[in-house]
């Protein structure tokens, strides 16, 4: 069992792996340092992971690309994603300037031989490479090992035992490496600010790297099982692009969150949906706090272009409601909504994370019979505790603060109820005194 000496937090699912691997199956005398940063000058490389074997100092990048992998010069083209540049070119520089390091900090250290590795950790990984470049620089976890106690690799001049230079090692080490303190990075997205997230999927806001100081995004990064089979994966990959997939159907709207772009990080441990950044509140975290037909009307505004367009929310609740500073709302949470016919359905997981109290009578045994109608229900419960602060008690609840148009929504025969086009028409024809005038009560009545 190998011993590792610190490092910073591993950022993926391919990296703890390989960790994991080396720590559980490498030899006792070999030393483990991940996930830090060489500095040189005014440029700094991330090291994935720093090897001390018995003959040998060696960097490893870890990469988690699926599949086929074919070289065509300095790059790599895996399939179903953008080619990228050889990480082995990059981990040779790498290399060679840890190296320089620790020569600057003890010229012993010239013998010591610096060795770059990368290693493809998804099973299905095949690096074809014509040229024969790349590949002698390249292993998997089943040969990690046997790779790094090759002790051919060693260039002439360097020593084939490092153990006598073992302390100065470790003190250049610790005087030239720390660890990484980056910001998490997805694709060309930095975090700015985690916002929250729990097991399933965490939310962040970040900028774009290329252009600091640009607008912000918000980034759902979804965790997946990159090691499930090919059934599973795909089925998860599924659900995983639900939302990205229903939003790509509706055309922009002002009451709507707008998706950017959605990708898989290389080893498809986590996805990343990109949306628009809606500077606001949850609609939850402010219920009761006085009536806003404006709200209600900006959400009957958003589920009526979604209906438009074929797609039914299906998990409607204030949660999925933002309002910004100005009270303008955007609906949100498209996660499970159904973008009209497919060959694939996610309704089996809406059991998990339906809420009650909104959910449509019809639909409380049968959450897969959803259908715009029941979005209609769920969006009357949440114009109802807007202008009562309450849930409502049945269908046929009344009160000076709740147009007939709102009770019609609750209506037990999904027949009944009005369509969210019809409801905003209703909505927007009750004239303003008489809602300035209810609001004005509610502010004297301190409700």
């Amino acid at each position: 069992m190998a011993e590792i000496v610190g490092g910073g937090q591993p950022v993926n699912d391919a990296e703890r792996r390989v960790i994991a691997y080396l720590r559980d199956h490498a030899p006792a005398d070999w030393l483990l340092l991940h996930n830090v940063e060489v500095p040189r000058g005014h440029d700094v490389f991330e090291v994935d992971l720093l090897v001390l074997t018995g003959h040998s100092l060696v960097v490893i990048d870890v990469k988690g690309t699926r599949g086929r992998i074919e070289v065509s010069g300095a790059r790599w083209f895996p399939p179903r994603r953008e080619a990228f540049g050889s990480p082995v070119t990059k981990l040779r520089g790498t290399a060679k300037a840890l190296k320089g390091l620790l020569v600057s900090r003890a010229t012993q250290l010239e013998r010591v031989y610096v060795d770059n590795l990368v290693v493809l950790t998804s099973p299905d990984a095949e690096l074809i490479d014509p040229a024969g470049r790349d590949r002698p620089n390249v292993t998997d976890l089943s040969r990690l090992v046997a790779t790094l106690s090759d002790a051919s690799r060693i260039r002439r001049g360097c020593s084939p035992d490092i153990s006598p230079y073992l302390t100065k090692i470790l003190d250049a080490l610790n005087q030239t490496v720390r660890r990484s303190t980056a910001p998490p990075r997805f694709g060309n997205w930095e975090v700015e600010e985690q916002l929250g997230g729990d097991a399933r999927v965490t939310e962040y806001r970040a900028f774009n790297a290329t252009l600091p100081g640009s607008e912000t995004v918000l980034l759902r990064v979804y965790q997946a099982d990159p090691l499930a089979d090919e059934e599973s994966r795909a089925a998860e990959r599924q659900r995983i692009a639900n939302a990205y997939q229903t939003l790509a159907r509706i055309p922009p709207h002002p009451c709507l969150v707008r998706s950017r772009d959605f990708f898989a990080i290389d080893d498809e441990s986590r996805f990343v949906l990109v949306l628009d950044d809606v500077h606001g509140e949850a609609l939850h975290l402010s219920l009761g706090k006085g009536a806003r037909l404006g709200v209600i009307q900006d959400l009957l505004r958003g589920l009526a272009h979604a209906h438009a367009h074929g797609v039914v929310h299906r998990a409607l609740t204030p949660a999925c409601v933002l309002v910004t500073d100005d009270g303008h709302a955007v609906l949100t949470g498209f996660d499970y909504a159904k973008p009209g016919p497919r060959n694939f359905t996610v309704a089996h997981e809406l059991s998990n994370v339906l809420d009650a109290h909104y959910v449509a009578p019809e639909c409380h045994e049968r959450p897969d019979r959803m259908t715009a109608a029941s979005d209609v229900y769920a969006a009357g419960v949440i114009a109802y505790q807007l202008l009562t602060g309450e849930l409502p008690a049945s269908a046929d609840a009344h009160g000076p603060d709740v147009p007939d148009v709102v009770r019609g929504m609750l209506d037990h025969s999904p027949a009944k109820r009005p369509t969210a086009a019809e409801a905003l028409d209703a909505l927007q024809g009750i004239p303003q005194q008489s809602r300035l005038r209810r609001l004005v009560r509610r502010i004297v009545s301190g409700s």
